[in-house]
């Protein structure tokens, strides 16, 4: 008896790709919503669905020294607590889902969960913060998103260091990212090569010295509107958000923006955003543009060095593109 043909696998079987072979033809992001979770983005300003945050809690107890911290100053931080639990209210009351981090033992900063990924129209890409501060917080966003059916796409590696709110999109093919204090030449490189695998156009803008982020130099609140900061926002922005059809209007007070973070919102949809209480400049800017604004008081989190945008890991929001 021929020994070999006793051990060779059925040529029928499915297992070795016999005729019930069953081949994985869609794409990624042909399964979202079947085999992963219903998520991504593909714009700034699409009606919003889901955020990831992390509710401040025990470990801003144990703060004593803020800068070492990276924030501006000590906070409350049972009234962090309590605040951050106002925006979720907030999100909840205009039919965001709010989905937790909760992680084991969490580091000072682990609220701030925009700068720890990003979301494209096919899943995440997990950054990896610029600080030893906050080395390790990329894990837990991870876990979670994973927890939760999200694909992730990339986790910046090497030396290359991204933080999720150094990107924006122009449109649902083109992406800006901003490098900088935060997001460095090697951690942009990788971010635009992965967006460059699903066909998305990257543009990469330097920012000023001292900016913290492109979420602090500009915001979207339309599909035809956003906001800049004057004098700060980089002049290759500018021109890449007139070219892609929106018409920029400068933030016009900058201590509302400094000290209230008032330019840090987050947008519910078109023409639809949460801000901070306490900027009234701002505010009137916002409805003399057309803009609804809801707002939620967040002023003892400001002294940790963050506002709504920065707590706020979006996570889905109604697709721009078929």
């Amino acid at each position: 008896m021929d020994q070999t043909a006793a051990v060779r696998p059925p040529a029928h079987a499915a297992a070795y790709g016999g005729p019930s072979w069953p081949a994985r033809e869609a794409s990624l992001a042909d399964e979202l919503g079947s085999v992963w979770s219903r998520c991504g983005i593909d714009s700034e300003y699409a009606t919003l669905r889901a955020v990831l945050v992390h509710r401040p809690g025990a470990e801003l107890f144990e703060i004593e020294d803020a800068d070492e911290h990276l924030m501006l100053e000590a906070p409350d931080a049972a009234l962090c607590g309590a605040q951050h639990d106002a925006m979720a209210d907030a999100y909840r009351a205009n039919g965001v889902q709010v989905v937790y981090v909760d992680p084991g033992s969490a580091p000072a900063n682990q609220m701030f969960c925009a700068d720890l990924f990003v979301m494209t129209p096919s899943g995440a890409i997990v950054g990896r913060p610029a600080s030893t501060v906050r080395a390790g917080e990329e894990r837990w966003i991870a876990r979670r998103l994973a927890d939760c059916g999200v694909p992730i796409l990339r986790s910046v590696g090497g030396t290359g260091t991204f933080e999720g709110a150094d990107l924006c999109w122009l449109s649902p093919g083109a992406a800006m990212i901003g490098r900088g204090l935060r997001t460095n030449s090697e951690g942009a490189a990788q971010v635009a090569a992965t967006l460059a695998e699903i066909g998305v156009e990257t543009l990469v803008v330097d920012l000023p010295h001292t900016s913290m982020h492109l979420m602090g130099e500009v915001r979207f609140a339309d599909r035809d509107l956003a906001f800049g900061r004057p004098g700060r926002i980089p002049w290759t922005a500018l021109e890449a958000l007139r070219k892609h059809g929106y018409q920029v209007r400068f933030f016009p007070d900058d201590h509302e923006m400094v000290r209230g973070f008032g330019h840090n919102f987050v947008t519910l949809g078109p023409r639809r955003i949460l801000m901070p209480e306490g900027c009234p400049i701002l505010r009137a800017a916002y409805e003399d543009a057309g803009i609804e604004c809801v707002t939620v008081e967040l002023g003892e989190i400001h002294k940790c060095a963050g506002g709504i945008g920065c707590l706020s890991g979006v996570v889905t929001r109604e697709r721009v593109a078929g």
